[in-house]
């Protein structure tokens, strides 16, 4: 059998067109930008997003924030955007495809049980996860999360799973079976920034999930709203270290969901190289 080397983008239009992400558009540039990894690379497919079900937002999340998420215009494009999540996860942990970027116009790792917040409607890693666990019953999990902001919905909603979930952020804290951590970014110059990475990397690698989540959120960038002094150049390399790690753990099932963010040109040039490595590979150049 031929090893699947995929790297689905999951994406809708709504996203492009109105996102709680975004003070504009963020994502102004899509579906058009895509273009040039199309050319590039023989690798990439591009998935639309389809909508997640009531029945399993409702395994998560409670009914009143269901109808609180209905609601709020803001979070009209939550369903497509945990749906892309969900399908993604399930298309990468059955081999169908070996990778997968999420684009999203309503974020997640701010929605727990019952309270969303933060641009974030649905949670949609975790209803990713539960949607695997319901199917294939006990399956391994790692996250890291490198959106500027504290990942507070989704430690909630897994505080009491076997799930690595590491956290970098403005505070520092490891619970005592070791799986729940938060790694502080302050003090540390850009270039040091990958050396969190290469901490969860050394735990996952301890861990032995079957599938890790990146939350890649841009907010990090210089110049965007959650600015660490973050560029480009961090983001390939946080990139290059989870692909490794995932090829080399997990047979390269790994997952980006992207976070926050606001800036239109720091989106499209972030998105554009993180996808470009995750399909990286010398069979897929189509040119050179």
């Amino acid at each position: 059998m031929t090893e699947n080397l995929t790297t689905g983008i999951f994406y809708h239009e709504s996203f492009s067109r109105r996102s709680y992400l975004t003070i504009g558009t963020r994502l102004k540039d899509f579906p058009r930008a895509f273009e040039f990894l199309k050319k590039k690379y023989s690798n990439i497919e591009i998935f639309e997003s389809e909508p997640v079900s009531e029945d399993l937002i409702l395994k998560v999340h409670s009914l009143e924030l269901l109808e609180g998420v209905k609601n709020d215009t803001l979070c009209s494009t939550a369903w497509h955007s945990a749906g892309g999540v969900v399908t993604a996860t399930e298309k990468v942990y059955k081999s169908e495809i070996r990778n997968a970027f999420c684009f999203i116009g309503a974020g997640g790792h701010h929605a727990g049980r019952k309270t969303f917040w933060g641009f974030c409607c649905f949670n949609d890693v975790v209803l990713a996860m539960t949607n695997i666990w319901e199917k294939y019953g006990d399956v391994r999990f790692a996250i890291i999360d490198t959106d500027a902001h504290h990942g507070d919905g989704t430690r909630e909603l897994i505080e009491d799973k076997e799930v690595l979930h590491y956290c970098i952020c403005s505070t520092d804290y490891v619970s005592e079976d070791g799986l729940k951590i938060d790694a502080s970014y302050i003090g540390l110059n850009p270039d040091e920034y990958p050396q969190l990475v290469e901490d969860f990397d050394r735990k996952a690698r301890n861990f032995k999930p079957d599938l890790i989540f990146w939350y890649f959120g841009h907010d990090t960038h210089e110049g965007d709203y959650g600015d660490i002094g973050l560029t480009v150049k961090e983001y390939v390399k946080i990139a290059e270290i989870l692909k490794n790690l995932a090829e080399e753990i997990c047979n390269g099932k790994l997952v980006v969901v992207l976070g926050g963010g606001s800036s239109p040109s720091i989106a499209t040039e972030s998105c554009l190289a993180v996808i470009e490595e995750l399909a990286k590979n010398p069979e897929m150049l189509t040119e050179t």
